[in-house]
């Protein structure tokens, strides 16, 4: 039976789930994303991040949801860097699907619900996304999401010990 995606607002009780797939994936994520301090992998230092994120939200700046599945956290999706102004009206999707989860569609069913966020909570017109070159599956998630390359950022991100180039993805939403 396929389980269903739903997502939610984070909340610091989200803090263990979190941590325990980040530490059993760090070597999964390694080439996709920086490298972090070691209280990042540890329930206190997940909290203290959530803290942040919800200050984020609270100032409008950021939208951080949690993946869930048969309502178990399952992984993160978040709407950053939102610039709100009648004249900009976008963000940026960021997202991750723990190990565990992968392969079941839940990365691109929850893209699909972060962009009904951005438009029906949000009111954003433009939805924006980043991925390293070599994450295919990513971008197979972004284009099924109706995502659009339109460039690269070159030398953009330092990730397992070099800088990366990142594919710079778009979708107008409401089209």
């Amino acid at each position: 039976m396929r389980s269903s995606t739903r997502v939610r607002l984070i909340e610091t009780a989200d803090a263990a789930p979190i941590a325990a797939h980040r530490v059993r994936d760090v070597e999964a994520f390694r080439p996709w994303e920086p490298a972090q301090p070691a209280d990042y992998f540890t329930p206190e230092g997940q909290a203290e991040r959530i803290e942040g994120l919800l200050a984020g939200y609270r100032a409008g700046t950021v939208w951080p949801g949690v993946v869930l599945a048969d309502d178990q956290v399952i992984g993160q999706v978040t709407v950053g860097g939102i610039l709100p102004q009648p004249h900009l009206r976008r963000g940026s999707v960021g997202y991750w699907i723990a190990s565990v989860a992968q392969n079941r569609g839940h990365a691109g069913n929850a893209v699909g619900l972060a962009l009904r966020v951005m438009t029906d909570e949000l009111g954003l017109h433009r939805a924006e996304a980043s991925t390293n070159l070599e994450n295919l599956p990513s971008q197979r998630v972004l284009r099924r999401n109706g995502f659009t390359p339109y460039g690269v950022a070159h030398s953009a991100i330092f990730l397992d010990g070099s800088w990366r180039d990142g594919l710079l993805w778009e979708r107008i939403l409401g089209d």
